[in-house]
């Protein structure tokens, strides 16, 4: 089930267990994963995207694997927060996954999540080649991170 709003997210998530940050592009999807106690998001891949049915099948496999909970999405919102072109693909995307993965998708703004990451990947003086490798993975973990970060405070208050 989809969820809009980040805190019905946090509601419909069992207390543990691993969630999955993705970073949407138009050619590759970026993975991260959280450990079971949601404290620290880390990148495992980057799936080059085909087709949709491809994609949610290599997607089910790392979710199958990981014994994942939740799926959180990046959000790409315009840097003055409205809503660019690309939010209705990630939209389509969760409508379309959401049908294959019954498992709660939330939402999470990734604005400058690339930056953050390519700013990372050069302070650790990664070659320009790996750095294309690995930058969409790394802001999915900036992603994931920022989500759990919340997730903490959510907890906190409750």
């Amino acid at each position: 089930m989809i969820h809009p709003a980040f805190d019905a997210f946090a509601a419909a998530l069992p207390p543990t267990g691993p969630l999955m940050g993705l970073d949407l592009g138009t050619k590759t999807i970026g993975v991260a994963v959280s450990d079971g106690l949601r404290g620290v998001g880390t990148p495992i891949t980057t799936v080059r995207r085909r087709k949709f049915t491809a994609d949610a099948d290599v997607l089910r496999a790392l979710i199958d694997d990981r014994d994942i909970v939740g799926l959180v999405l990046g959000l790409p919102l315009n840097m003055d927060g409205s809503e660019g072109p690309r939010i209705q693909s990630t939209h389509a995307f969760a409508r379309n996954l959401s049908h294959r993965i019954p498992l709660p998708i939330g939402y999470w703004d990734e604005r400058l999540s690339t930056v953050a990451a390519e700013r990372a990947l050069l302070e650790a003086d990664t070659s320009r080649r790996r750095r294309a490798q690995v930058i969409d993975a790394v802001a999915a973990g900036y992603i994931l991170q920022g989500a759990l970060d919340r997730l903490r405070v959510i907890r906190a208050e409750a």
